[in-house]
């Protein structure tokens, strides 16, 4: 027969949850938990910081579960724990509700609004649900000390990070770096992989792509043609990347838009992206201008290696590189999966392009400020440069302007007027925007420090076979 348990049918679990609360309080059982093993070996815990400017949900409940199972287990095991809160006063997303809720931007700090009175603003929003999150540590019997917590808005905290990154730097462990970044122009501010991957980041939008023209440096009508969704990187390309072992073709045709006589060289595998084989019958001498079947005549193949330091002219000529550029140099990560099997690279703006470049000693093009700091051709608004004089001031995204055309067309019009846009067209993909401000993300490049932790690799690896991972495969 089955094992029966009573049943207690007056059981009132909301009121037993409150008499257990308030005996805890009565009887003070968290102080005295710790000070009652006073001498025993220590624990300590530093919870990860919530931040108080957002209301806490479910997920909160049930981490802040899992961390009290850890204490108390560590308690009854005989330990003194400490359990320190914490709250995260991080800077950039309180600053942005901020000037939501006053309808400001960063420029009116100083002018509408005063530092003061901003920062103060700051302070208020972003502990503007603390008595809610007090609330519910108590209720759900959470141990942790909210009397003394560590702020990082505090001076003393603050301290504390800068005496760490001088003992970094006292190792020798802290560098200055230059890479390029997920970038927001809207919110001023780089973005981590963290921020770049969470749901809805990335999102379908229709951009105006170009295949570029590229004249083979000495040629009269000879053109590399390389493909791209970012028209307004294309003032700053330096270098174009092949794959050594595709195969390309040199093909004898005519422009679309100047019906000017051309060859082009693309990858062998992507003709039938821009050659019909409806016109593969005619013969070259029969085109008329205007000809909606273009004819098109194979006249050499050859491997991406054997176009490898071949040069070419400058395509939008508006700031001269200081080094070796305009040359074609090969990329392990160019394919035949669209595009034309050749890869525009613009150092300043895509990590392939800045590591290729970096390997093949292409140089950026860069220009200098008023205070004599180097940049590129997009300033940190995502503005074109005064340098470029076409579209100086002009944003390079959408981020709320109005204009009469995106610069994308602009560009794409200017070279289709100068024979050096093979193709332009409407291409939908995948973007990424920012989290904060819905504003299209920039690939930047950005002086940041950095952690040599490869100067300690070794000792980390070590390090971490010391930690009881659960499962086994997070560590």
């Amino acid at each position: 027969m089955a094992k029966r348990y009573p049943e207690y049918k007056q059981l009132s679990l909301p009121e037993v949850d409150q008499e257990v609360l308030g005996w805890w309080e009565a009887e003070d059982a968290f102080s005295r938990s710790i000070t009652a093993r006073e001498g025993s070996p220590s624990f300590t815990f530093y919870e990860g910081p919530p931040s108080a400017n957002g209301k806490p949900g479910i997920h909160h409940a049930i981490a802040r579960t899992i961390k009290d199972l850890f204490c108390r287990y560590k308690t009854l095991k005989g330990y003194q724990v400490k359990r320190k809160g914490g709250w995260d006063t991080h800077g950039l997303p309180v600053e942005l509700q901020v000037e939501k809720r006053l309808g400001i931007t960063k420029e009116d700090i100083g002018t509408k609004i005063s530092v003061k009175e901003y920062n103060a603003a700051c302070r208020h929003d972003v502990l503007m649900y603390k008595d809610l999150w007090d609330d519910l540590t108590r209720k759900l019997g959470y141990w942790v000390d909210l009397d003394h917590p560590y702020i990082t808005f505090e001076n003393n905290y603050i301290e504390s990070v800068w005496h760490l990154l001088k003992r970094l730097w006292d190792k020798d462990l802290l560098y200055k770096g230059f890479t390029i970044q997920p970038y927001s122009p809207a919110a001023g501010t780089g973005l981590s992989s963290h921020e770049l991957n969470q749901p809805g980041t990335y999102r379908d939008i229709k951009d105006t792509s170009i295949t570029a023209q590229f004249k083979l440096q000495g040629s009269k009508d000879e053109y590399f043609l390389a493909w791209t969704t970012t028209p307004w990187t294309l003032p700053s390309n330096t270098a174009l990347a092949v794959g050594a072992h595709i195969t390309y073709v040199k093909v004898r045709t005519f422009n679309p838009y100047t019906y000017l006589p051309v060859t082009v060289i693309l990858a062998k595998d992507l003709m039938g992206k821009y050659f019909s084989e409806k016109a593969a019958g005619i013969a070259l001498s029969d085109y008329q201008p205007g000809d909606k079947l273009i004819p098109y005549e194979v006249i050499a193949e050859l491997k991406g290696s054997d176009l490898v330091g071949l040069r070419y002219e400058q395509l939008m000529p508006y700031v001269q590189p200081e080094g070796d550029a305009f040359r074609v140099v090969p990329g392990d990560f160019v394919s035949t999966e669209d595009g034309t099997g050749i890869v525009h690279i613009a150092p300043t703006f895509g990590a392939d392009d800045f590591n290729v470049a970096r390997i093949h000693n292409i140089p950026p093009l860069l220009v200098t400020d008023a205070d004599g700091n180097a940049g590129p051709l997009v300033d940190r608004q995502g503005r074109f440069v005064a340098e470029v004089s076409d579209y100086a001031g002009r944003y390079v995204k959408d981020y709320g302007q109005v204009e009469e055309r995106p610069v994308d067309v602009d560009i794409a019009i200017k070279l289709k007027e100068e024979n050096k846009a093979f193709r332009v067209e409407k291409y939908e993909h995948s973007y990424p925007h920012c989290w904060r401000t819905d504003r299209p993300v920039l690939y930047y490049p950005l002086d940041s420090w950095f952690i040599r932790t490869t100067a300690v690799k070794d000792k980390l690896i070590a390090k971490n076979q010391e930690i009881n991972w659960k499962p086994a495969s997070t560590g």
